[in-house]
């Protein structure tokens, strides 16, 4: 970084740690009891902070990696300062952990930003920083910064990982890996990501000598979308994987990442499942219309950035220079939605979710509904491929796959599961426009602050309960 840019970051980020400070204080001091899946995690941080390791709530579903950093967080801060008593682990104390991560993960993502944009010259210093920025402030995320929840640690070490995998540090990137999964066992499904972005440089590269043989100058991402490009790729893919050198270069490559997976894999068989505790409410499913919901959610929160007329444009000619594609794919979205829509029971339950009210104004108001929205799923769909048509064929192949393993066989529909992909997919696409820029970080300040101040003010009794139920996301 040069200095000029130094000074900046800096700056941004002591105001953005101020700011989230002020907040933090701010929530903490209105509900300083433990709340919603704090009332677990809270406590068995506590056991660990008082060196009970082998006491475990049944209720936990993840792996103990936020406990663990807290206690190496804590005990250090409690060792220099010289503190004693109940503040030690106190609610607030574990809490102040994630506005660390929040941090944190301001800086990784403009590094990773930096790392996957530095080519483009035209990308001024002032949008790479500004852009993380914004994305630090990604709504779910930020607010759950505030919350003892295993969000913003999970981003970090994901990021981070993906970060180390970026600059090739493939084994630190293994390891940090394994702590992302420690905080939630999802994420070996990012672990795999990262090895598969290895492979696919490996295939672009072979890609791209074939082509030269053939004096085509095709990219890997601007095959045509016809059966004859369909099969180009299948025989490619076919003959790539057939080749023992290109078997041999992908394995010495992706050698700390299949350890990962392997690791993962035996703690799978021994624990009988991937839920360490309650597993009566996280069971998989096929659950396709995840993936619709991701890509309305993408689209919305992107809007600023990603939507122009240019774009409508091109969705337009595209719909009429492939009708039929458009209509085979609006029959495909339509059967899953009929066959695969499922209900979590928490989802028409819990009345202080955000996801509640969507589900309940929105699909509950007809049955048709869910229907009448696929070809809202079919353009969502469309903007989404076309933000990314920069990536090469391969890596979007790759992350294609990562984001249907990590939505669909989720049977709740919960945002908290969104906000990886979503960062992933936003840190790919060219650097906007500082207007562009200008415009998401409105959106994300003003459903922040929609957010934090309905938490704090919009509080609601249960019938069978005094005490202060508040709406999140």
């Amino acid at each position: 970084m040069e200095k000029f840019e130094v000074y900046v970051f800096t700056a941004l980020c002591s105001i953005n740690f101020l700011i989230s400070c002020l907040l933090f204080s701010k929530i903490t001091r209105e509900q300083r009891d433990p709340y919603m899946d704090e009332i677990f995690h809270v406590p068995q941080a506590q056991k660990y902070c008082e060196g009970k390791f082998n006491e475990w709530d049944p209720m936990i579903t993840t792996l103990p990696g936020l406990y663990l950093a807290s206690v190496g967080l804590i005990r250090p801060v409690v060792w220099l300062a010289d503190l004693k008593g109940s503040v030690v682990c106190s609610t607030a104390m574990l809490r102040f952990i994630n506005l660390l991560f929040n941090s944190g993960n301001l800086y990784i993502i403009y590094l990773i930003i930096c790392r996957l944009h530095m080519k483009d010259k035209s990308r001024s210093a002032t949008r790479r920083i500004f852009s993380a920025l914004v994305l630090s402030t990604f709504p779910v995320l930020y607010f759950f910064t505030f919350l003892y929840y295993t969000d913003a640690g999970s981003t970090f070490f994901t990021l981070f990982m993906y970060l180390m995998t970026l600059y090739g540090s493939h084994k630190a990137a293994m390891l940090l890996g394994v702590c992302a999964v420690l905080f939630r066992q999802t994420n070996i499904i990012w672990v795999v990501f990262c090895a598969g972005t290895v492979v696919a440089q490996k295939m672009d590269e072979s890609w791209r000598t074939e082509q030269s043989k053939k004096r085509d100058d095709k990219s890997p991402f601007h095959v045509p979308l016809t059966i004859n490009g369909t099969m180009r790729v299948m025989r490619f893919l076919l003959e790539f994987f057939k080749t023992p050198n290109n078997i041999k270069a992908v394995v010495l490559s992706t050698w700390p990442y299949i350890a990962a997976a392997v690791l993962f894999t035996v703690f799978v068989v021994l624990n009988d499942g991937i839920v360490v505790g309650d597993r009566s409410s996280h069971e998989a499913c096929l659950n396709f219309p995840q993936i619709f919901y991701f890509l309305s959610f993408t689209l919305l929160l992107s809007l600023p950035t990603s939507l122009s007329y240019q774009r409508g444009v091109r969705f337009l000619q595209s719909l009429r220079k492939q009708p039929l594609i458009y209509a085979l794919l609006m029959t495909f979205f339509l059967f899953l939605v009929w066959k695969f829509t499922f209900v979590h029971k928490y989802l028409l339950a819990d009345n202080r979710h955000f996801p509640f009210y969507v589900w309940k104004r929105i699909f509950q108001r007809h049955e048709f509904v869910r229907f009448l929205l696929v070809p809202g799923y079919v353009f969502a769909a469309w903007n989404f491929l076309d933000t990314l048509r920069s990536k090469s064929l391969f890596w979007f192949l790759f992350f294609s796959l990562c984001l249907v393993a990590a939505t669909v066989p989720q049977k709740l529909l919960e945002f908290r599961y969104f906000i990886l992909p979503y960062l992933l997919y936003r840190v790919h696409i060219p650097v906007p426009s500082l207007p562009r820029l200008l415009l998401e970080f409105g959106l994300y300040t003003a459903v922040n602050a929609a957010t934090v101040y309905i938490f704090i003010n919009k509080t609601f009794q249960w019938p069978d309960s005094m005490a202060a139920q508040r709406f999140m996301w």
